[in-house]
């Protein structure tokens, strides 16, 4: 272990070079893409109008919590992460496990914040080439955030009538 990981460590390895080559692989994902739709011409928007922002945001959200917090997903995060408890709503709490590459992954993937990146630049991207195909997938899971707060209203309600 290098002296900087040692730093890092806190009593457990922490996976520097992992999360090193992440990076590097979203950047180069980025630069890939920004070369791919320059040299196919694609015509970026002179500007994002907020309610585009908004809905991008939204399902960039709800995209990011499925992936790394809802049960049905979890078949896609257990070869780099391990169940730490079950959460609120169906969901539950994976932490990565294992060294390394293996690890660096597992604490992406189990992190809503840090896939977020990930799922925006899919996301952006897509709007990006496609605005109108990335707007309907933006519309198809920012309803799902709307109908998860229908569902917690209802719950309230039946709670509170039950009371």
């Amino acid at each position: 272990m290098t002296d900087v990981e040692q730093r890092y460590a806190d009593g457990e390895e922490t996976p520097l070079l992992g999360y090193a080559a992440l990076a590097t692989t979203f950047a180069a994902g980025a630069g890939a893409f920004t070369v791919t739709a320059w040299r196919r011409g694609v015509r970026l928007p002179d500007s994002v109008p907020a309610w585009d922002v908004v809905l991008l945001g939204t399902a960039t959200f709800k995209a990011s919590r499925l992936l790394t917090k809802d049960k049905v997903t979890s078949f896609l995060r257990a070869p780099f992460t391990r169940r730490q408890r079950e959460g609120n709503a169906n969901e539950v709490m994976d932490a990565g496990r294992g060294t390394g590459l293996r690890r660096a992954v597992g604490d992406l993937i189990s992190c809503p914040f840090c896939t977020s990146a990930w799922v925006a630049g899919g996301l952006v991207g897509t709007y990006a080439v496609a605005p109108r195909a990335g707007r309907l997938v933006c519309a198809g899971l920012s309803a799902v955030v709307v109908s998860d707060w229908m569902q917690y209203a209802w719950s309230l309600t039946a709670q509170k009538a039950e009371a």
